[in-house]
């Protein structure tokens, strides 16, 4: 076992345990929908764009799963990730709140079958991706990850993907930037090239992510 998948297993033991405590609080889809109210006026829109901290689409959470929702708000809320909006939005949800708006978006969207990318990769792309391990993580098609707390990544915006990695690069920056032990250990093996070729590989794979426009944007 090669040193990135020996971190990654060390880290999912870890991430299963904390995962498993997380779902001690059972989500409602339907009591979810009455507290999306702050989440719709950017996830809300399609092709909506945020200019922080450089432009990028808002990325699509309508159809991913519930428990990785619920891990990034947390993530939010203790300040391993770094996004001051979303951590003012994160700060004022209680556990209850994180678990039926995670609920209510994963239910938006019925997950796919497909196992296998129906875009192969180049040859350079498919190196890179062997390279970070990406599969043994995001799972079939990228879009079935081996633990409710990793994303589904098929069919993500391409420049949010791009950025998303990107900042697992930053450190010390009190405004920008994401702590993950497995995800900070794969991206700074890439350089900023190399991850725009992944996040562009796979922002074009078929997949469950949709932005979903609620009744006052349609």
């Amino acid at each position: 076992m090669n040193q990135t998948l020996t971190t990654i297993f060390a880290l999912t033991v870890a991430c299963v345990t904390g995962t498993a405590q997380a779902q001690d609080v059972r989500g409602d889809a339907k009591a979810g929908a009455s507290k999306v109210a702050m989440c719709i006026g950017c996830h809300g829109i399609q092709g909506y764009q945020a200019s922080f901290p450089e432009v990028h689409k808002v990325p699509m959470i309508s159809g991913q799963g519930a428990g990785y929702i619920a891990a990034s708000l947390v993530a939010y809320q203790k300040g391993e990730r770094k996004h001051p909006t979303m951590r003012s939005i994160a700060n004022s949800l209680t556990e209850q709140d994180i678990a039926d708006v995670s609920a209510f978006y994963e239910n938006q969207v019925a997950p796919s079958t497909a196992t296998k990318p129906a875009r192969e990769p180049s040859v350079q792309v498919a190196e890179l991706l062997k390279r970070g391990a990406c599969i043994s993580c995001h799972g079939d098609n990228f879009a079935k990850p081996i633990d409710p707390s990793y994303p589904k990544v098929a069919g993500q915006h391409a420049d949010y993907l791009y950025v998303a990695l990107k900042s697992y690069k930053i450190d010390k920056n009190p405004q920008v930037g994401r702590t993950n032990g497995v995800m900070a250990g794969i991206a700074q093996q890439f350089t900023n090239q190399e991850l725009k070729q992944l996040a562009d590989y796979i922002g074009r794979l078929d997949g469950d992510l949709k932005t979903v426009p609620q009744a006052k944007f349609r």
